[in-house]
This record gives C-alpha cells, sequence and structure tokens, in this order.
C-alpha cells in the first residue's frame, strides 16, 4: 500500500466505510486490481470526490512541489557560492551545506516528478470518461457546450503540462553540475580547489536561474488552470 500515492492520506482521513472501501481495493478486488492510480482515483470518487476535483488537487500538489523544489535550488545555490567564498576552517562546513542542500534538492526534483505523473494520471482519466459521456447527451446543444468545455479544458491542460515539463527537464543538468562540483569537493577541500569553482559560478547560477524561471512560469500555469477549473465548476 506504501507504494501507492495518497493512499495513506485517502485511508486516514475519511469515514469507516471509507476507509474499508480502501482496504478492500488494495486487498485484490478484481475489478481495481489494473493498478494503484486508478483504485486511488476510483475510490476517491466512491467516497464524493469528482475526478475533476482529483484533478485540481493534483495540480496544486504538483505547483506546490515545484514552489518547494525552486527555493531548494536558490539555497542550493547560495551555498555553492558560500563555498567559493570560503576560507580556512570554514570550508569544511560551507561544504556540508552544500552537500545537503544538493541532497535535498534531488529529494525535491523527484516530488515534483511524481506530483506531475499524478496530474498525467488522473488528466487522463477524466478527459476519457468526458469524451465517453459526449456519446451520452441527446441534446446537440449540450453536446456541443459540453464539447467546447473540454476542448478549452484540454488545450489549458495541454499548455500546463508543457510547462511543467520543461521546468521538470531542467532539473537534472543543474543536479548533474551540482553534483559533479560536490563530488569534486569532498576530496579537494583546499584553496586551489576552491579557485577552481570560482570560474564556474556565473554559469551555475545562469543554470539555476534559467531553472527558477521555468518554473516561476510553471507555477503561473497551473495557477491559471486551477482557477479556470474552479470558475467553471461553480
Amino acid at each position: 500500500m506504501a507504494e501507492c500515492p495518497h493512499a495513506e492520506e485517502l485511508i486516514m482521513t475519511h469515514t469507516h466505510a471509507a476507509r474499508l472501501f480502501v482496504l478492500w481495493a488494495f486487498l485484490g478486488s478484481p475489478v481495481l486490481m489494473a493498478g494503484c492510480a486508478n483504485t486511488m482515483i476510483a475510490a476517491k470518487e466512491a467516497m464524493g470526490i469528482p475526478k475533476r476535483d482529483q484533478m485540481v488537487a493534483r495540480v496544486e500538489d504538483a505547483r506546490d512541489s515545484q514552489t518547494a523544489a525552486k527555493e531548494e535550488f536558490a539555497s542550493a545555490l547560495d551555498e555553492f557560492l558560500a563555498v567559493t567564498k570560503a576560507d580556512g576552517g570554514e570550508l569544511e562546513k560551507a561544504y556540508r551545506r552544500l552537500s545537503d542542500r544538493h541532497e535535498a534538492s534531488k529529494k525535491a526534483a523527484a516530488r515534483v516528478t511524481s506530483r506531475i505523473s499524478d496530474v498525467e494520471r488522473v488528466a487522463t482519466a477524466l478527459f476519457r470518461e468526458w469524451e465517453k459521456e459526449l456519446t451520452q447527451y441527446t441534446s446537440e446543444s449540450l453536446r456541443a457546450k459540453s464539447r467546447e468545455q473540454l476542448d478549452q479544458t484540454r488545450t489549458q491542460y495541454d499548455r500546463l503540462l508543457a510547462s511543467m515539463k520543461a521546468a521538470e527537464a531542467k532539473m537534472p543538468p543543474v543536479l548533474a553540475v551540482l553534483g559533479d562540483h560536490v563530488l569534486f569537493l569532498k576530496h579537494n577541500l583546499n584553496a586551489r580547489a576552491i579557485g577552481s569553482l570560482s570560474g564556474a559560478a556565473g554559469e551555475v547560477s545562469a543554470e539555476v536561474d534559467r531553472l527558477i524561471r521555468d518554473m516561476n512560469a510553471a507555477i503561473d500555469e497551473a495557477n491559471a488552470f486551477i482557477g479556470q477549473m474552479n470558475s467553471a465548476g461553480t
């Protein structure tokens, strides 16, 4: 059960009957064994949380994870720059702070990737259901209106996903650059090594700045998408 995202949260925060439903689902329902993600989506719908609301919640999670990651990368850059200015007895402490921030950035990046995957799964389920329901209308005008809403939502979602993916793609190169310097410093805590880092400070700063700009763009897209979904749902 621990491998399923949000399962623990779901079980702990709902009614006794809902908890039994979720436990039953994880213990071997043939209908819901198609996958952990689909199980969670179905379980939440059974509790009265429609896919639309689940999607908004997952986009909020992805936005928040990117905000946290942005702060971690900014802190890692600060520590890297601090190392380039450290000397004497401060050098070991500065290195350890940089190493810690690099590890924290890796974890934050992994959370971003996980949250984006959550968004994609629930979006796929929502759009598939929405397409299927279009065939159930007897009113052509209502079908056309629903189709228009679907197309608008999908267009904004595609823009959101592209923005999140663009920011996500910039994280591994930044982590790699920071990781290389952390590894080099591990066995070279001396003035000559620090001098070599000073020349890389501008490049690392530029990489992190580009990443943060892309993350801010993705966060803005997430806020716009959430606003659209909430206003359309009222």
